[in-house]
């Protein structure tokens, strides 16, 4: 361990030499409060800026343990410092001058939910922090001067002002985990009140924008109808009223821009916990739903999709599928089968990013095609089967059709963004008409896939890896659209993946063990060791933000190079 002293002294020796001799500043600093590590330099004032990481001693940073002795309260400890140290450090960025990224400093960017991130870790009190900053330079010769300024004065205020519990605000941080102990408390009891969602009445469900996850100002607030109400009485707010979406099938129905899309997007993210003042902050859902819908053109390797295509004419296997540009129909089928063998409880789905005939056959195309003709079994005729012999409940919408009315449980219009329960008249409605639909149990099915090793990618010594938003990721030059999982919000949980993808590809896939298991203990080893294991020697990158089970076994599905 080097001295402060011992960094400025080499701060001086280089300065006004070529950028490379940066290089000679990589180790470890005792500045008594903290341990600062400059983990890799940049290659030049233009390149992606240089990592450093620092430590703080559980004494020095003084949080209490019961603000990290169980997970939620750990993540959101670890959320709350990051955006505190992100806010200190935008205020001190560029304070230092000089070429291209010189004076930068940087971490990551956190959205309205609260994730897991490699960016700050709390381990038993001690904090790691991971950042970046820019080495400052005039053209490509070391401005050290500045360089001292970031370090010795810019730096230490930022670290003193958010990474210590007697420096910030106190009663800030137990609200935030209050707020996110109260939305694990009702994720955890949604089942045992025979629920998969919760929707607290005076929750603003519209966005700022389509660019933008911030709540809608002047939006109607949500409010429950009465025969869906519930009462939760939770551990730090106490009493919350709002609507309880039981298990089963739910249908949210009403015409165009009424909000049907509104709350099945707010849903769909209620997978995650969310930070004051995001409108949607007890909008919560069952953790492992999983917004199903068609996805032309993916890749899919040996799913079984039987239950709901079989007999092709082509006579193509359908109980160990594979393709490399399915239809709609085959994508959301196997979509379906995917999410299942992750361990979704309950499917989400939007008739409008839906495949149609995957969805739904009437009883006029019945008549014309007849059921030896036709190799689809539609959604409609296994949703119910789906529900009483798995337990997977869904919750779907719907703008142009009725025959959801027939074997949906619960009916709901939404109508000028206020639901009203109309379960009653709905299926006074639909007893007047046929759907042509026949319900049937759901069918046994192949559960497991075994996928063999990619000999190819272990045998390279550098994988490189590559991100684009939430959208895509590449492997050794391997892309992998990710475009359609609407659930992943945050590119971080995307470079993540790549991450976890390669791990699963390296380590785990031996021709044994089948992609459930798999999943599994890539689950219990982030559980246990967090994202740093992904890292077995050399720097844990700052830019991972931890993805679900759900998101992980879709990437997974998505590698072309997949085979079982």
């Amino acid at each position: 361990m080097q001295t402060p002293t011992e960094l400025r002294n080499k701060l001086r020796s280089i300065d006004h030499r070529s950028y490379p001799a940066y290089k000679e500043l990589k180790g470890q600093y005792d500045f008594g409060d903290y341990t600062l590590s400059i983990d890799h330099v940049q290659g030049d004032p233009f390149a992606s800026p240089s990592r450093l990481s620092v430590w703080v001693k559980k004494e020095k940073a003084g949080f209490p343990k019961e603000f990290y002795d169980t997970a939620v309260k750990r993540i959101t400890l670890q959320d709350h410092l990051t955006r505190l140290f992100g806010r200190w450090a935008a205020g001190g960025s560029f304070q230092a001058k000089g070429s291209g990224k010189s004076g930068l400093l940087s971490i990551s960017r956190c959205g309205q939910q609260v994730l897991e991130r490699t960016a700050l870790r709390v381990r038993e009190g001690e904090v790691i922090l991971r950042f970046e900053a820019g080495f400052p330079a005039n053209g490509r010769t070391i401005n050290a001067r500045e360089l001292e300024k970031m370090l010795f004065d810019i730096l230490p205020d930022c670290v003193r002002k958010s990474l210590y519990y007697a420096r910030i605000d106190q009663n800030k941080l137990k609200q935030a985990i209050c707020l996110c102990e109260d939305q694990q408390y009702i994720r955890q009891n949604l089942s045992g009140l025979g629920l998969c969602a919760f929707i607290a009445d005076g929750s603003i469900l519209p966005r700022e924008s389509g660019v933008s996850q911030k709540p809608m100002k002047g939006a109607v607030a949500f409010k429950s109808p009465d025969s869906l109400k519930v009462t939760l009485s939770l551990p730090n707010k106490g009493e919350v009223t709002g609507m309880g979406i039981p298990k089963g099938i739910t249908l949210f129905v009403g015409g165009g821009y009424h909000g049907k899309s509104t709350i099945l997007q707010a849903l769909q993210n209620g997978v995650y916990n969310h930070i004051a003042g995001d409108g949607r902050e007890l909008v919560i859902t069952d953790h492992s739903a999983f917004k199903l819908r068609a996805e032309d053109g993916r890749s899919i390797t040996g799913v079984d999709i039987s239950p709901f295509i079989k007999n092709l004419p082509n006579k193509k296997d359908t109980v160990r599928f594979s393709t490399e540009d399915a239809s709609g129909s085959t994508s959301q089928a196997a979509n379906l089968m995917e999410a299942l063998e992750s361990g979704s409880t309950l499917i989400l789905i939007d008739e409008d990013t839906s495949a149609t005939n995957f969805m739904v056959r009437d009883q006029l195309m019945s008549q014309v095609i007849t059921q030896g003709e036709e190799p689809i079994t539609p959604f409609i005729s296994r949703v119910r089967g789906m529900y009483e012999d798995l337990g997977v409940s869904s919750i779907i919408v719907a703008g142009s059709s009725g025959a959801y009315f027939h074997v949906a449980d619960t009916i709901i219009q939404m109508k000028e963004y206020v639901p009203v329960d109309i379960t009653k008249k709905a299926k006074q409605a639909a007893a007047d008409y046929s759907d042509g639909a026949k319900e049937e149990g759901f069918p046994d099915f192949c559960a497991k896939r075994i996928p063999k090793p990619d000999m190819a990618l272990k045998r390279e010594e550098r994988i490189k890896i590559k991100v684009i938003g939430t959208s895509e990721l590449s492997l050794s030059k391997e892309r992998v659209e990710l475009r359609y999982l609407e659930q992943l919000e945050d590119q971080e949980q995307t470079m993540a993946l790549a991450y976890l993808l390669k791990y699963a590809q390296i380590k785990l896939m031996d021709g044994r063990k089948d992609l459930k298991q798999i999943g599994d203990l890539l689950e219990n080893q982030l559980d246990q060791k967090g994202l740093e294991s992904l890292f077995e020697r050399g720097e844990v990158s700052a830019q991972l933000a931890r993805p679900r089970k759900q998101e992980i076994m879709a990437c997974v599905n998505r590698y072309r190079r997949l085979e079982m």
